[in-house]
């Protein structure tokens, strides 16, 4: 079966490695491609990547997660923002007005769920979006 790019893409903003080894496992593979570039191979691993123009695999899905929930908050997704999130009623002075409030969990594999993991960094960026 053939998956075209905006499917693929798709899987991507789902799916998050929970556990440190598998993060690792992902990671690795990347670094081994920066290596395949022969005038790089001396350099260390974030200087292979600068240079290739390349994120670390966590900085992309964190990116990702980050669009997605923008997507969610104007509108432009398939679902409303309601069914994942809710508005936090905290008018607090500091960052946009878009925060979100974070639901308790009382499972540590429900904190990798995307309505948990993106919540505190969503809260924490600027007015300046």
């Amino acid at each position: 079966m053939i998956i075209n790019n905006r499917q693929w893409r798709s899987g991507i903003r789902v799916w998050n490695p929970y556990y440190s080894k598998d993060i690792h496992l992902l990671e690795r593979v990347q670094h081994c491609f920066t290596r395949l570039f022969s005038e790089l191979r001396s350099l260390p691993y974030e200087e292979r990547l600068r240079q290739l123009g390349l994120w670390s695999l966590e900085e992309r899905r964190n990116r990702t997660d980050l669009i997605e929930l923008l997507k969610l908050v104007r509108g432009i997704s398939g679902t409303t923002l309601n069914e994942f999130f809710c508005i936090s009623d905290n008018t607090g002075t500091r960052g946009h007005s878009w925060k979100l409030s974070k639901n308790h969990c009382h499972c540590n594999a429900r904190l990798q769920f995307f309505s948990q993991r993106v919540v505190n960094r969503w809260n924490s960026l600027s007015r300046k979006m």
